[in-house]
């Protein structure tokens, strides 16, 4: 990942990996067009995420991935409920915060590491 896009476009799988995953769990959105309706509000966070913090900069920053995770869940969970009309429970918001930090910030604290090792 040596491209902004490309790190933006992994961070924007991330999501709907984590889409993926609770559509499965919960029985419900099964299609393509169900997941990413899913997804959207957290991926119009995710655009967010990366415009406040200038992302296209520094992607590969913790300080990136924080700014990027907070707005992946603020705004999305503020858009699911307002403009979407879905489901915001209290367990729903903890996991996505913390599914989204571990992958959205942990793959850059990871990376982070590693280039530190190598130098």
């Amino acid at each position: 990942m040596k491209r902004p896009a490309t790190t933006f476009l992994f961070d924007a799988l991330l999501i709907v990996v984590f889409v993926f995953i609770g559509t499965r769990n919960h029985d419900t959105d099964k299609d393509v067009v169900g997941v990413l309706s899913t997804a959207a509000p957290f991926l119009i966070g995710l655009v967010c995420g990366w415009w406040a913090s200038s992302g296209w900069k520094n992607p590969f920053a913790v300080q990136t991935g924080i700014v990027v995770w907070m707005a992946t869940v603020v705004i999305g969970m503020l858009l699911r409920h307002f403009a979407w009309d879905r489901g915001t429970a209290v367990a729903f918001i903890i996991v996505a915060t913390v599914f989204n930090a571990l992958t959205l910030i942990g793959w850059r604290v990871v990376r982070e590491n590693i280039t530190q090792r190598r130098a």
